[in-house]
């Protein structure tokens, strides 16, 4: 390990446990629960983890499992407000990364992606940074808010995990401008903070 973060992957199943932990076991100190409630009491028993990692728990399209889901990752925003929050999909479904992400993920990454998807994921929570699997896409534009080319290029890179500081590299433009790019892309979708705006621009599908 190369410092002391540490990471909670919450999942029904071992081998995905063993998975996870094998991806992230060189950049973080692992602690694995088999559910959101002994992920709590992990929680109050261990301390402070960097990120959780959450099963969305969408077995056969049950959907009590589905609002469970949602709602253990309430409990966990609201127990440890800074915790990044990762919600594990079984598929790269839009909808399901618009609930998590209303919810209260940091980001959305489905079990069928590459385990690259699952690290930018991760990263992204750690920094309090948004990332939805670019395989939730689904292509078609909807009517929604109004967002300027600028606007809606800034609000993608921001839903693929990028910082402040990195938008402005790629862009080449200054942080201070995507800073107020951001204001007003919050402003026009009426959105609480980015990764609000990023859940809203996804149901508009203003963004992939």
């Amino acid at each position: 390990m190369t410092d002391e973060r540490r990471c909670l992957v919450v999942d029904g199943q071992p081998m995905v446990r063993l998975g996870v932990r094998g991806l992230l076991a060189d950049r973080f100190e692992v602690e694995e629960a088999e559910d959101s409630q002994s992920a709590l009491q992990l929680l109050t028993d261990l301390g402070e983890f960097d990120v959780v990692i959450i099963d969305l728990g969408r077995r056969g399209g049950d959907q009590e499992a589905t609002i469970a889901g949602s709602m253990a990752i309430r409990a966990l925003h609201q127990a440890r407000p800074g915790l990044g929050i990762v919600a594990h999909g079984a598929r790269a479904e839009r909808h399901a990364a618009v609930e998590a992400i209303d919810a209260g993920a940091n980001a959305y990454v489905a079990k069928s992606s590459p385990a690259e998807a699952l690290t930018r994921a991760v990263d992204a929570a750690v920094e309090a940074e948004t990332f939805v699997d670019p395989a939730t896409s689904n292509g078609d534009a909807s009517d929604g808010p109004a967002l300027t080319r600028r606007q809606r290029q800034i609000l993608q890179m921001i839903s693929d995990g990028h910082s402040t500081a990195a938008t402005a590299k790629r862009l080449g433009l200054s942080a201070e401008t995507i800073r107020t790019h951001t204001k007003a892309i919050l402003a026009r979708l009426g959105a609480r903070d980015r990764a609000h705006a990023v859940g809203i621009a996804l149901r508009s599908s203003l963004i992939d």
